[in-house]
């Protein structure tokens, strides 16, 4: 059966079909919170009487299908679609936790209709090095060691030593994993003149300003969560904030996990760096891989 089929089906058997005003939704929501808590009660006494409860799935069904009724009911009285709904929420998951084989297609880059001059690099090594008498962060281009930018440096412009100043390796993770950075693209002089809507729009200075703003915003969460050493997935509504700021740019195309990934990668530099004070890293955008060589 589909889901709008049922859902068109359990609306006749609504008692309160005549009556649907914003405030009748306190049926169906208690309801569905009744039904859960059952559910999770008859789980109690199946964890509680083991293999001499034997009518658990029996009774999981029932109240599966009583939490279904009143998902429908909700919907119907918001004038939602069960069905569409649940595309939207497969949408939403397949984003968090893509299907394995989704994940190793090929990486498709931003960049590539475009000259070669105008294009990321897509393997690349940066140094990235402390001056410890001025705590200043720079980088280089390996192997000619030329410094990345016109001479840039960043101090953590802060009361406190965060290490704010080796920010510019989450800029690399988002070129690395994602195929995006305006910021890098900057620095490597690597702008797409050629095309002066894209040189304006997805290279300028408001995308730039962005990802700067996405940068901060996801450092004020790892600070707090010891730069996400010994963590393996980052906060859903954080990812989810990313995907709307980056929304009207290129980079809309890649997944809510990519950016988690970027995020991972780029943190697990940090922290290297905020021991070291120096890194050699590695970026392969084919594979989306920030690594550490030395």
């Amino acid at each position: 059966m589909e889901f709008d089929d049922y859902q068109e089906k359990a609306a006749l058997t609504d008692q309160f079909a005549d009556k649907r005003t914003e405030r009748s939704l306190i049926i169906p929501l208690l309801g569905i919170a009744g039904e859960t808590g059952t559910l999770l009660s008859e789980f109690k006494k199946k964890i509680r009487d083991r293999e001499s409860y034997e009518s658990f799935n029996d009774r999981a069904e029932v109240e599966l299908g009583d939490i279904l009724w009143y998902l429908a009911n909700i919907a119907t009285h918001l004038g939602l679609s069960l069905s569409q709904i649940a595309v939207k929420n497969l949408h939403k998951t397949q984003e968090r936790w893509p299907i394995a084989s989704e994940e190793l297609k090929e990486q498709t880059f931003l960049d590539e209709n475009f000259p070669e001059t105008e294009q990321l690099p897509r393997e690349i090594k940066i140094r990235i090095a402390e001056d410890d008498s001025a705590k200043i962060a720079r980088m280089w281009v390996l192997p000619e060691e030329t410094l990345l930018g016109d001479g840039d440096h960043l101090s953590d412009n802060a009361y406190e030593d965060d290490g704010y100043r080796f920010h510019d390796v989450m800029h690399l993770a988002h070129y690395a994993v994602l195929g995006w950075s305006p910021v890098i693209r900057k620095l490597l002089r690597r702008k797409r003149k050629s095309n002066p809507t894209i040189d304006q729009v997805e290279d300028g200075a408001r995308a730039g300003i962005l990802e700067e703003l996405i940068v901060a915003y996801v450092y004020a969460n790892a600070k707090e969560h010891r730069y996400y050493d010994g963590i393996k997935h980052v906060d859903s509504e954080m990812l989810a904030a990313i995907k709307r700021f980056a929304s009207h740019l290129e980079v809309r195309c890649r997944k809510t996990k990519d950016w988690e990934k970027a995020i991972l990668q780029g943190y697990k530099v940090f922290r290297h760096l905020n021991d070291k004070r120096q890194a050699v890293v590695q970026i392969d955008m084919s594979k989306r891989h920030l690594r550490i060589l030395e």
